[in-house]
């Protein structure tokens, strides 16, 4: 679904999983400054909407998510994630709920699976589910853009800034006032920097929450049975998950950034087993090109790594 800001001056589109809005206006430090300052916005109307209504909606959400929902205050932020019965993370919603509907924004292009298993399983709960993407869409305001966001249908809050539920129709003309536009490279390079994972990036078909960190944002460890949770029981009170996220410190030298799935070895032995993979990559207007990637949970934390042909320190981000 193309963003109409594409339209705007300098826009370049983006690619692949972020196809639909702008990976850049065409000064990509200057609008990763604007965004850190709270001067700019983001547009991330290619992402699916998917809202539940309904007076079971909460009770029957609660059954299903990693999160504690069913007695979610209106207008409380949480995040949330879908597993299969072996614990693997399938969805990641991102939810609010504003008394009477639960909306919720996921990656591009998954509302359909999401929809899918959600309507199998409804069995007699009074809720209705719908795909709200081509009437909604969402645009990031960060911390300390303090724009009139009452034309928004609905409202996640953040420590970060806000996410608006805008509707489509009136994208262009409600996000004239929020600032300067900042393309999703900006976005990307700032989610990196804070080590929040992005489903498809940071996970594959075997990733459990453990492993990206996302028992600290979207598993309540104390509720009740849902899909996955003897997995997520088990790994968090008798185990260690096998693998973990790491932050990467890249070598400047190098002119291009490794791609998502670049192989993570060694620098002492580039040629050996590898390690793990780089998960998402960005250039940062302080940091410069830095990048999140799923190594091994035995990989020494004081390791030199090479991610491809280039160099790279390592911050922990989930405990070995």
């Amino acid at each position: 679904m193309k963003s109409p800001l594409l339209s705007l001056p300098g826009a370049v589109p983006a690619e692949g999983p972020d196809e639909g809005v702008a990976a850049h206006y065409g000064d990509l430090f200057r609008e990763q400054r604007e965004l850190a300052a709270g001067r700019a916005f983001t547009d991330l109307s290619h992402r699916g909407v998917v809202t539940v209504t309904g007076p079971d909606r909460l009770a029957w959400l609660h059954l299903l998510l990693t999160q504690h929902v069913s007695e979610l205050p209106a207008q409380q932020a949480v995040e949330a994630l879908i597993l299969s019965p072996h614990g693997h993370v399938e969805h990641a919603l991102y939810l609010v709920d504003d008394g009477t509907t639960s909306w919720a924004h996921v990656e591009p292009g998954t509302q359909g699976a999401l929809i899918e298993y959600l309507e199998r399983m409804k069995f007699m709960y009074r809720v209705e589910v719908a795909d709200a993407t081509g009437e909604f869409a969402v645009v990031h305001l960060p911390a300390g853009n303090s724009a009139d966001a009452t034309g928004a249908a609905a409202v996640r809050e953040l420590p970060y800034g806000r996410d608006l539920f805008l509707p489509r129709a009136e994208l262009a003309a409600l996000t004239m006032e929020f600032g300067s536009p900042a393309g999703v490279w900006a976005y990307e390079a700032l989610r990196i920097e804070a080590h929040r994972p992005r489903l498809g990036f940071e996970t594959d078909h075997r990733t459990i929450p453990h492993e990206v960190d996302w028992l600290a944002t979207a598993v309540h460890l104390n509720k009740g049975c849902y899909r996955g949770q003897e997995t997520v029981a088990r790994v968090h009170n008798l185990g260690k998950p096998p693998r973990r996220l790491v932050f990467l410190h890249l070598d400047g030298t190098e002119e291009v950034l490794p791609p998502h799935g670049t192989e993570i070895h060694l620098a002492e032995d580039p040629q050996g087993r590898a390690l793990g993979f780089v998960t998402s990559s960005a250039r940062h207007y302080e940091l410069g090109p830095i990048a999140l990637a799923l190594v091994k949970r035995n990989v020494p934390v004081d390791a030199v790594l090479r991610a491809g042909s280039v160099p790279a320190s390592q911050d922990v981000v989930v405990a070995p």
